[in-house]
């Protein structure tokens, strides 16, 4: 069967990073860091304990905040290079908010992670409500002399879910900043989560149907996970939360990938819960198997990225 979808070389139909990469010629991977951030929704400002899910800040794979960013890079670049050699990195600021201090900190540290060598970009994990004007002007000035992505977490467009999963803010303000940082010229990968609390089918279709509209540079689609010591663990516990079954995360991914934008790259499609701290769903650990499935149900229903998209 030929592959309808013009934004792959291989039997993707979809548009991933690694066709984004190769066909704009960026020979990297990202490289994982935790920088010692905190939230809006974990020190008072808007909240406190974060998202209901989240433990260190999403930054499950980082080495930690008591090694500097530079020894954090250099031992990404050593994995990265053992099997990629010639590859050089994008220096990822994963834990928490990473907007989220005074423009001078954060002057510092991402010009201390492009100071290091072998580092040919930036992307900066944030919140909608930790862009200051003065740090949307210094993330403007800096995508004029490197590789820069902003990763905007959204999670759901629909307010109930996200006052359910202590989000501490609406998707009115995520639009706002969401605007800011086109009208600053900056590329944004949107962050979305399937399978959050209360959540069925139809409204993590709308989520993407939404989110397709702003014709966003790029989207991670994540799996939730039930991860050790979250209070998402103790709603699982308690019998108050079911996970998503594998069968039902791909027809909701096949779904959403029908109603964004062809040029929209899926920068990540399933997702990794750490292991020792996965709870469930414990099918998400056979990440081949998801991806594998993935692939056979569009090619079986005959459908790709883009589908059914309207602006």
């Amino acid at each position: 069967m030929i592959n309808p979808f013009r934004y792959s070389n291989d039997n993707k139909r979809y548009h991933t990073l690694s066709y984004y990469n190769k066909s704009h010629g960026i020979a990297a991977y990202k490289a994982v860091l935790d920088a010692g951030f905190t939230c809006p929704n974990i020190d008072g400002t808007k909240g406190t304990g974060g998202c209901i899910f989240c433990s260190g800040g999403s930054g499950y794979f980082t080495a930690g905040p008591q090694m500097s960013i530079e020894e954090q890079l250099e031992r990404e670049l050593a994995c990265i290079r053992h099997k990629h050699p010639p590859a050089k990195a994008i220096a990822y600021f994963q834990a928490h908010t990473n907007t989220y201090s005074e423009t001078s900190r954060l002057r510092e540290l991402y010009e201390r992670a492009l100071s290091v060598q072998g580092v040919c970009g930036l992307s900066i994990a944030t919140r909608c409500d930790a862009l200051e004007a003065e740090t949307l002007d210094y993330l403007r000035e800096l995508n004029t002399r490197t590789y820069l992505t902003v990763e905007l977490g959204l999670q759901t467009i629909h307010d109930s879910t996200a006052e359910k999963i202590n989000r501490c803010h609406t998707f009115s303000e995520f639009l706002q900043g969401y605007y800011e940082l086109k009208r600053a010229g900056i590329r944004v990968c949107v962050h979305m989560i399937n399978g959050l609390p209360g959540e069925d089918e139809e409204m993590m279709t709308e989520s993407a149907t939404q989110v397709g509209r702003l014709r966003p540079d790029a989207v991670k689609l994540q799996l939730l996970h039930v991860i050790r010591g979250t209070p998402l663990e103790q709603m699982y516990l308690r019998g108050e939360y079911t996970p998503l079954s594998l069968e039902d995360y791909i027809n909701i991914l096949v779904r959403q990938l029908e109603v964004l934008p062809p040029e929209t790259v899926i920068e990540r499609i399933t997702g990794d819960g750490k292991a020792g701290e996965l709870i469930a769903p414990l099918w998400s650990r056979d990440k081949l198997r998801v991806l594998g499935s993935i692939d056979k149900a569009l090619a079986e229903r005959d459908t790709w990225q883009g589908k059914y998209y309207s602006q």
